[in-house]
Order: C-alpha cells, then sequence, then structure tokens
C-alpha cells in the first residue's frame, strides 16, 4: 500500500500570507478546524473538531517550524498511531507553491490503514480548497 499522500497546490498570494494561514491558531480556526497550535519545535498542539466536521480530535508535536516548512506528528483521538505532515512553501513567480506530505498511514493496523489513506487524501484535497477561499476572503478583505 502506499504510505504517503502528496499534494501540491498555487496560491496566487505571497508567501507570508500562505505560511501565516498554516502556521497561526487563529488563521487554522478559520479555515480548518479550531487549533491550539503554536508553529514552534515542541509545542503540543491540539486541533478540536465539532460535529460539523464529522471527525476526531487530532493532537500531535510540532516538529520543525523553519521559515516556510512546517512538519509536525499527527494523532487521531482513540487511536496511537503517529503519522506526520509536512507543509513546504516555495515562492513562485504566480506566488506560492505548496507542497504537502503526509507520510507514515501504513502505522495503522490492518485494514484501516487503507481507510485512514483514502480519507486522508480526499481530506487534504478539501482542505486544500478551503485554504485557497480563505486567502481569498483574505486578500479582498483586507
Amino acid at each position: 500500500m502506499k504510505d504517503v499522500i502528496t499534494k501540491e497546490h498555487v496560491f496566487a498570494h505571497p508567501i507570508d500570507k500562505v505560511w501565516n494561514a498554516i502556521s497561526l491558531a487563529e488563521e487554522i480556526s478559520t479555515w480548518f478546524i479550531k487549533a491550539d497550535f503554536k508553529a514552534e519545535k515542541g509545542y503540543q498542539y491540539t486541533f478540536t473538531s465539532s460535529e460539523e466536521h464529522g471527525c476526531l480530535n487530532i493532537t500531535g508535536e510540532v516538529k520543525s517550524a523553519s521559515p516556510y516548512t512546517l512538519i509536525y506528528t499527527w494523532i487521531v483521538e482513540n487511536t496511537t498511531t503517529e503519522t506526520v505532515v509536512k507543509w513546504d512553501l516555495k515562492e513562485t513567480n504566480e506566488g506560492t507553491k505548496l507542497f504537502l506530505e503526509h507520510s507514515g498511514i501504513s502505522n495503522y493496523p490492518g485494514d484501516s490503514a487503507i481507510t485512514y489513506f483514502n480519507n486522508y487524501s480526499g481530506g487534504w484535497t478539501e482542505c486544500i480548497e478551503k485554504l485557497t477561499e480563505f486567502l481569498t476572503k483574505e486578500v479582498h478583505a483586507g
């Protein structure tokens, strides 16, 4: 089974705008789910889901938060499996290119790994769509 989900997307927004959207709790809470998050190595974060999102809470630790690269572990409530999410941003002529990678999914037991892989793959596509909408509104609002 494939173990790594990768997504790429180019945003027509400056790199700092995109970085803030993925690294500041207030902004993450607007386009994703409620976040107790700091882009600081060692920070123990929590993404608190609501019924409308139809998923469980997520916890983990920020492993790296260097300029424009953010890496953190990802543990879904009621599981002990740790996976890793990496956001990497690069400036381009068009704006900002996002490389998103979610790895370690084969660590889930048995067939649940396939279910998680499929759910995460679709979920990250939806997240990028929501992030795009958020960034567009932020630019027009400011």
